[in-house]
């Protein structure tokens, strides 16, 4: 990855995840997709997920995936990068942490739209900045056409209670 994301790995079709809700999102995941590549967003239904909802993020895929939208953002992963991401691009989202920043995350998600992957990253998340710690997250590819991933369902996992402490201990 780059310089900026050293400390994190990349893992395309990743088969064991060791966390049980990014493992199930990926089981929900295969069910839907079957035997091709990846479903279709038509075909995930929230209210299967709802325990898992506030760990996700959706991603619409932007022409020739230049950049990516967030379509949705869990609670949870809005409370650990302190800042509502819903309706803005990485570009714009991961902006504040510099251009390195902005590369790595586009190049996760370019390689699971372009290869129509599912992809793994995970590590230390400090070249965000003190407030972040290490997270898992799992990048999975969707289809309205069942050729083209045109968004990409993520789930981002981290220690929930330390954040939330480490955030509530910043307030005035």
């Amino acid at each position: 990855m780059l310089d900026r994301v050293e400390r994190a790995t990349a893992e395309v079709n990743p088969v064991h995840l060791a966390h049980p809700t990014l493992a199930a999102i990926k089981a929900y995941w295969d069910e839907k997709r079957g035997d091709r590549p990846m479903p279709s967003r038509a075909e995930l239904d929230p209210s299967e997920l709802k325990e898992h909802l506030g760990w996700i993020c959706m991603l619409d895929a932007l022409p020739d995936y230049s950049d990516f939208r967030y379509r949705l953002v869990g609670t949870k992963v809005t409370r650990y990068f302190r800042v509502e991401s819903t309706g803005k691009t990485i570009s714009e989202a991961f902006g504040a942490f510099g251009e390195g920043a902005v590369k790595g995350v586009l190049a996760i998600h370019r390689k699971v739209a372009r290869d129509r992957v599912p992809l793994r990253a995970h590590g230390d998340a400090g070249w965000l900045g003190a407030a972040h710690q290490k997270f898992d997250a799992l990048y999975l590819p969707l289809s309205n056409d069942g050729v083209s991933c045109n968004m990409i369902l993520n789930a981002f996992i981290f220690d929930y209670a330390r954040v939330v402490a480490k955030s509530d201990s910043a307030l005035p």
